[in-house]
């Protein structure tokens, strides 16, 4: 037996019937690993190296979402500013080089000596984790950043940050360097015209982030929300690169994000429900700390908008100190509670319901709503770290009574809109009880386990859900090259029939009801919404495979819009993938290669050799036999996958509205400004 195997025996008997050399060389073995674990393995982590040794613990990630994550943290301390009552603008600027300038006219960070620090308080605040002015109520009301980590830990990412503030028209500048070492210590400029603000200038460290540009489109996307939110305030974004500026003010607020929200949707009616409130609140759970008896009073400001439109679906969003809070919390639910107490109790007021009848739930109310909550706490709490979801407990009852309200008084002034509106929640209702029954008899015939699955179902044979793959595939000849084709230990294969209902136009039994709607719901085996469970998914990787046509891509929108409207996590956590199936085969002097675009092909032709060239465009992947199927768009080694993402939920919520909603002239009217842009169209 050797030394390895003594290391890690298999069992118990195997250690008992060494040899008592072996025994001792082993004890002394173990002896040294326990003896190497001691005062010198601890390593401190000091200033920002902590953020630079983990970068994902404080951003996320080191990749895309990490690098603008690093840009919103400087953000957010300006929207503070705002927020709190001083100044009105940001200007955000990318440079040519690549660097990123944010600019406010705040009160500017402090430049006084810190009094335990013995260094200025903007040097504190710019290499210190956890230093900020955000951990009380004074020096702020609400804020976004209370962990008092954000610029630090954008220093700590940065080549360079070169900072300047202003405070009573006086300039001052410091920078750094690699990663927050103090480069050019806080020293005095000239006086200036401005009266106050702060600019930070910073240039992600590509030794830590990884390589890749700041986006225009996720920039413009993120100040435009800001500027709904605030309405207050202008935010102006400068990208040199392209050559554009683009400005974002909205003086009607969330008003206006609901009228954009709702813009390709076929509203009830004109109005958008609107209320704000200020509300002096005992917090449920914190305490004065010179008084353990007596709970910490919040002024909480509550801001509601909302519009009801003729969709199947809900657009609810939640924001708590301007974050986008995904996962809602206490807000959503008194929003939620409130909708469902004033419509019942009008209905029955009105005899719209009888007291006998079923009283209208959660699902019914908000059907076809599109809905912001916002609300300002000075102290958030949040439940995990990441901010998702809100868990103070006297905001739902805040929200619940401004929300109460605002929506009895709209609906008794204005008669006819509350019958639109009633009218629009019966039929959720009774769409409801239908749905309810057809999920009911799917279940009783196949209920959503692995024991009944579909059997057009062309299952793997692994139970592991972490590695195991679906593939949805377009057509039958299609789903049968791939079931020859793929790794049946781990990939399974199911085939649909033609293109899927849509579900942005259909009731929600109608869906219910459809043979490859279940099918899918079946094989994925977490349900669908409101009762989808993320936790029993069955694959950890759901991948449309369709064809590199027209009709492939209006398959996979098909495909995209239900996994959005009844599946979100699944987008959400990074399970839903496309194939990319290559556009042509290309023969040269017997030896094949495959080209997925255009450009792909001109390379290849271009370093073909002298002799015969065949190209095939391949028009469909029925047309691929299983082992040229396996090895351009299953193969995990070479094949090219596009895992969709939702970096801004209401964006994509909109463009799907767009995409696949009734309203058809705005489609019309971007095919004819767009038409002359399309390649590769398959007639």
């Amino acid at each position: 037996m050797s030394k390895t195997e003594l290391k890690n025996p298999k069992n118990d008997e195997e250690l008992i019937n060494s040899s008592p050399e072996l025994l001792l060389e082993e004890e002394q073995h173990m002896m040294q690993m326990a003896q190497a674990y001691n005062a010198s393995s601890i390593h401190v982590l000091k200033g920002l190296e902590a953020v630079r040794k983990r970068p994902g613990m404080y951003i996320g990630s080191t990749g895309t979402n990490g690098l603008h994550h690093m840009i919103w943290e400087i953000i957010d301390n300006s929207v503070d500013e705002i927020a709190s009552g001083y100044g009105q603008e940001v200007k955000v600027t990318l440079t040519k080089s690549g660097s990123i300038i944010v600019e406010d006219d705040g009160r500017g960070i402090p430049i006084d000596m810190h009094p335990e620090e013995g260094k200025p308080t903007v040097e504190v605040v710019l290499t210190i984790l956890h230093a900020g002015g955000k951990f009380d109520n004074n020096a702020y009301k609400t804020s976004g950043g209370l962990h008092g980590v954000g610029a630090s830990v954008t220093n700590a990412l940065s080549k360079w940050m070169k900072v300047w503030i202003v405070r009573n028209h006086q300039q001052y500048y410091i920078d750094f360097k690699d990663g927050g070492k103090l480069s050019t210590p806080l020293k005095e400029l000239d006086k200036v015209n401005k009266l106050q603000g702060t600019t930070v200038e910073f240039y992600p460290d590509f030794t830590v982030m990884e390589q890749a540009p700041f986006e225009h489109d996720r920039i413009i996307s993120r100040l435009k929300k800001l500027a709904y939110l605030n309405k207050n305030a202008h935010f102006t974004f400068i990208d040199e690169q392209m050559n554009t500026t683009d400005s974002f003010f909205f003086p009607d607020g969330i008003i206006s994000y609901i009228q954009d929200i709702n813009k390709d949707k076929n509203k009830l009616f004109e109005d958008v429900i609107y209320g704000s409130k200020d509300v002096n609140a005992k917090s449920a759970n914190r305490y004065d700390p010179n008084n353990p008896e007596k709970p910490l009073m919040f002024n909480i400001k509550v801001e509601v908008a909302f519009q009801y439109n003729q969709s199947y679906s809900s657009s609810l969003y939640t924001f708590c100190n301007n974050i986008d809070t995904a996962e809602g919390g206490t807000h959503e639910e008194g929003f939620k509670a409130a909708l469902i107490k004033v419509l019942n109790n009008y209905a029955l007021r009105n005899k719209f319901l009888k007291e006998q009848d079923e009283k209208y739930t959660k699902d019914d109310v908000i059907e076809g709503l599109a809905a912001i909550v916002s609300v300002k706490h000075p102290d958030p709490q949040y439940d995990g770290q990441t901010k998702q979801k809100l868990g103070n407990t006297e905001v739902r009852a805040v929200v619940n009574g401004v929300v109460s309200d605002v929506f009895e008084k709209f609906l008794n002034e204005n008669p006819n809109e509350a019958t639109l509106i009633i009218n629009k929640i019966n039929l959720a209702k009774e769409s409801r009880i239908r749905s309810q029954a057809a999920k009911e008899a799917v279940r009783r015939k196949s209920p959503f386990d692995s024991n009944s699955l579909p059997g057009k179902l062309a299952d793997c044979s692994t139970k592991d859900h972490t590695i195991s793959e679906l593939y949805i595939v377009e057509g039958d000849s299609a789903g049968g090259s791939a079931k020859l084709g793929r790794d049946r230990y781990y990939q399974a294969i199911l085939p649909l029939r033609g293109k899927i209902l849509n579900v942005e136009k259909a009731k929600t039994e109608r869906i219910f009801e459809s043979e490859e709607i279940n099918a899918m719901i079946t094989a994925i085996g977490a349900g669908a919404v409101p009762e989808f469970d993320i936790s029993k998914i069955r694959y950890d990787k759901v991948i449309i495979m369709t064809d590199a046509d027209v009709d492939g891509a209006h398959i996979r929108i098909l495909l995209l819009t239900f996994f959005f409207r009844y599946m979100k996590p699944l987008i959400e956590q990074g399970h839903v993938y496309a194939a990319i199936p290559p556009l042509y085969k290309f023969v040269n002097d017997k030896k094949i290669s495959y080209a997925y675009s255009d450009e792909e092909l001109e390379l290849l032709k271009a370093n073909a050799k002298s002799g015969k060239v065949d190209i095939q465009r391949y028009k469909g992947l029925g047309e691929m036999n299983p082992e040229q199927l396996w090895e351009t768009t299953m193969d995990p080694t070479v094949r090219k996958l596009h895992c969709f993402s939702i970096e801004d939920a209401i964006e994509a919520d909109k463009q799907f509205s767009f995409l696949m909603g009734d309203d058809v002239l705005p489609r019309k009217e971007f095919i004819s400004k767009n038409a002359k842009f399309v390649k590769n169209l398959d007639i």
